[in-house]
């Protein structure tokens, strides 16, 4: 998931150019319409590859082509500007998109928290010998996050609050995922969140889970979604969501195959591959964790005005 909780940032001439855009993706009559969408390389979006390979947008009519983007931002500035026809986002990346008047709106779930403390692919790790021994014990305390004023920070309050501590005093270091165990090795930081395949290769050099904030912050929590613009033709999204919530659901019901896949297009060791603890694939939206992370957010400040949440995710 790195990058993938990247706050947008859109600047005055993106949005003049994002109204510009003409619809693309429909198909001409003479075969299956071809799709480009952009994709986060990480261990989130294996559904749609594995969807891919498993010919379930063929069956749609879609001929579809996966573009690696960096990040929410990426993603989000490529659909509105009409570069890809749809796109993978984090869910505060798209609540900021929305806040700022962009048109963007869901069409299918991305990736979800297990919910399950000590079982989720989201924790804050502290080194072996840290004082620091839950959630409360981070108050006050220098924390890595993979971007500044995104989900990463917000969920981690949230495990603060929960445990009882209070987060208004917690230094967050804008830190990529990557970099975060070496830091925590060398005091750079108190504590990092990451994501997998970061966690478990963090724990196998000594780290200590003290906080699984995925899981603290809302029940089955929705991380990221697809999504489109309003320019994109119906019928194109209607079989692109349907193709999205096959491949979804098959990918949740065959760990295997998506442990297989996952050496397919990215770059993770496949010891650690075999490792790593999965997320769930929905079909469903959590569209009550979306509103719980766009309350979060605007109250500590990420959100600036409340988002209506039924505009993004209808």
């Amino acid at each position: 998931m790195r990058r993938a909780l990247v706050i947008l940032t859109c600047t005055a001439a993106l949005v003049t150019a994002c109204g510009t855009s003409e619809p693309a993706g429909e198909s001409t009559g003479t075969g299956p319409a071809k799709v480009n969408a952009g994709v986060i390389a990480i261990v989130d979006t294996a559904p749609i590859h594995l969807g891919k390979a498993k010919g379930f947008f063929t069956e749609q009519g879609i001929d579809l082509t996966i573009t690696p983007v960096a990040g929410g931002a990426a993603s989000v500035s490529g659909v509105v500007s009409g570069q890809f026809q749809f796109a993978f986002g984090n869910t505060t990346s798209l609540l900021t998109a929305k806040q700022q008047g962009l048109d963007v709106k869901v069409v299918a779930n991305g990736v979800s928290s297990t919910g399950e403390q000590g079982e989720d692919f989201s924790a804050v790790l502290v080194k072996p010998d840290s004082p620091i021994r839950t959630a409360k014990d981070l108050a006050g305390k220098k924390i890595s996050v993979n971007q500044l004023k995104n989900i990463g920070d917000t969920t981690v309050r949230a495990s603060v609050r929960k445990a009882g501590g209070d987060p208004s005093g917690i230094e967050f270091v804008e830190l990529p995922f990557p970099d975060a165990p070496a830091a925590l090795q060398s005091d750079r930081v108190d504590a990092i969140w990451v994501v997998e395949p970061f966690v478990s290769q963090a724990i196998s050099q000594g780290a200590r889970p003290v906080a699984w904030n995925f899981a603290d912050a809302a029940p089955d929590l929705t991380v990221a979604m697809y999504f489109t613009t309003g320019r994109t033709d119906a019928d194109l999204t209607r079989r692109f969501t349907a193709a999205m919530r096959r491949s979804l659901e098959y990918a949740d019901g065959h760990p295997d195959e998506v442990r297989e896949v996952l050496r397919t297009y990215t770059k993770i060791a496949p010891e650690v591959i075999a490792q790593i603890k999965l997320p769930k694939w929905p079909v469903e939206v959590n569209r009550a964790s979306v509103q719980t992370i766009a309350d979060l957010a605007l109250a500590d400040g990420v959100l600036q005005d409340e988002v209506d949440v039924s505009e993004l995710v209808p």
